[in-house]
């Protein structure tokens, strides 16, 4: 028998492979959290308006922003609606309690960065976190302004190539 878990143990036992990244956890939430207190009973998926949660791994909610409405608008249904503590507070006005600690990228697969004239991802964009720099001769390149980022996810549903990603930054609330 080997040292690492087999696909089929993992999938048993609600791991990922070494290489995955984390879920993104639904809003205000951290991942010690859901492990401790979360009893799986989907209170704050059937609470979510937006329809962005669905049941992930383990029977964990995740955040997965081709669902639904594809954006999450930091309502605090999720959160109101659990009753165990899984999620912090939330105070929308507050920056000390961010939704999500997260990290933003744009892939490789992006059309823009290959050329063709793509902008959905900044037209979606409801903070305008992501512009497009004129490039003589060619199409405009997408920057991402990860201050004024919220990681809604509005930019991930619409990209025709996959090219975005929101990961939960290790050790911080997803």
């Amino acid at each position: 028998m080997s040292g690492s878990p087999s696909l089929g143990r993992r999938r048993l036992l609600g791991l990922r492979k070494p290489d995955t990244p984390p879920p993104l956890r639904p809003p205000w939430a951290r991942e010690d959290d859901i492990a401790d207190r979360c009893t799986r009973c989907g209170d704050c998926l059937t609470a979510c308006p937006e329809g962005i949660l669905k049941v992930g791994t383990g029977g964990f909610p995740e955040v997965d922003f081709r669902n639904g409405s594809g954006e999450c608008t930091f309502c605090g249904d999720c959160a109101t609606a659990c009753s165990k503590g899984v999620f912090a507070a939330p105070d929308p006005d507050s920056a000390a309690t961010p939704p999500f600690a997260a990290l933003v990228s744009i892939g490789a697969s992006c059309l823009a960065e290959a050329g063709v004239m793509c902008q959905s991802c900044g037209d979606a964009c409801p903070e305008r976190a992501i512009r497009f720099a004129l490039v003589r001769g060619g199409a405009p390149r997408p920057s991402l302004d990860l201050d004024a980022c919220t990681a809604c996810g509005a930019c991930v549903s619409v990209c025709p190539a996959d090219a975005i990603a929101i990961h939960p930054l290790e050790g911080a609330p997803a």
